[in-house]
């Protein structure tokens, strides 16, 4: 019997790199998406040691034509569409180019299936907690209203309910994943717990003065990224499609993570006001190592994200292995080590 074929679009990024490694562990040939108008970074895939084991296909989630051509080239039984403009602040920025390649970009690819034929393809979207934005209830699960706060979100839900209606319409089996924050030493260095990690390495090794954040208090649901695309996986594997809520069920501030990151790098963080902004400083040696910005806050900020993964314990057995401190002491003994190395 020949091995299962996966296509990953977004197999660059966080969650692409480690569940390209779980589904190469699992024996399945693996087809990545990249850009041609973009430089190939494989940087992630050479860290996990699986950069030569991936067939990589030239991809424009703006292009139909494009895509139908890779997924009739390529004939995968299972797709999983993590490719997005990601960072929630840029699409303030680029909230045409957000919408036109995260919601119409899932549109196209779930249209090129369709086109395509094979109705034993399989799919997964990767919806977001941003969806739920403003929330009407803590925690959210899979039943709770949405109320997108970004140009990134309100893509991210039309992409959301336009798989739901592939699913309804055609009997795709289309799978969303809702997953809320997941980090790893993988994690972008655009967001927030990278960024504090990564500064934090470069604050020890004298290349950076103070580190700047916006608002603090925003408190975020974090979880492991590899404990996630285990998720992804075991949701295209059901034999009905559906959505799931992926989540620890626990919250914690940017404070708090501040906190933890700090103390994995032998410090130890004292919050103060001067100016109208939060300052941390560390106990041990007096220094400055943490400063907010209000130019940093979000146009709209979403305060509390905090989820419900009933349904997936039940239906997927699946739960979030790994906690947040464990995380935390992960990234920061990594970013130490890239910045020794540089």
């Amino acid at each position: 019997m020949s091995a299962q074929r996966a296509f990953i679009t977004g197999i660059t990024g966080q969650d692409g790199a480690y569940l390209a490694e779980l589904l190469l562990h699992k024996g399945y040939e693996v087809y990545g998406a990249f850009r041609r108008t973009s430089a190939q970074d494989l940087g992630r895939l050479r860290e996990l040691g699986i950069d030569q084991q991936i067939h990589l296909e030239p991809f424009e989630l703006l292009e139909f034509s494009n895509i139908l051509r890779c997924i009739e080239r390529v004939q995968p039984n299972e797709v999983y569409n993590l490719a997005a403009q990601s960072f929630v602040g840029s699409s303030f920025e680029q909230p045409i180019y957000t919408g036109d390649v995260n919601a119409l970009g899932t549109a196209r690819l779930l249209e090129a299936i369709r086109v395509v034929g094979n109705r034993q393809i399989r799919f997964y979207q990767a919806s977001t907690s941003e969806m739920f934005g403003k929330v009407s209830e803590i925690p959210q699960r899979e039943t709770t209203p949405f109320y997108p706060r970004s140009p990134y979100g309100v893509a991210k839900l039309y992409a959301h309910w336009i798989t739901i209606n592939y699913r309804e319409a055609y009997g795709t089996h289309a799978s969303c994943g809702i997953l809320f924050n997941h980090e790893s030493p993988l994690r972008g260095p655009e967001f927030v717990t990278r960024k504090i990690t990564s500064s934090l390495a470069e604050l020890l090794n004298g290349q950076r003065d103070v580190i700047e954040l916006g608002n603090i208090d925003a408190r975020r649901d974090w979880g492991y990224a590899p404990d996630y695309v285990l998720g992804m996986w075991q949701m295209v594997q059901q034999p009905e499609a559906g959505d799931y809520v992926l989540a620890t069920g626990k919250t914690h501030s940017v404070r708090e993570f501040c906190e933890m990151a700090a103390q994995a790098s032998g410090m130890d963080i004292e919050w103060g006001i001067s100016e109208a902004r939060w300052i941390g400083m560390d106990r041990l040696s007096g220094r400055i190592i943490f400063r907010t910005s209000q130019s940093l806050e979000r146009p709209a900020e979403v305060d509390v994200l905090c989820g419900d993964a009933s349904k997936a314990r039940e239906k997927l057995a699946w739960t979030a292995e790994t906690s947040l401190q464990e995380i935390v002491s992960m990234m920061v003994a990594s970013d130490a080590k890239r910045v020794t190395r540089k």
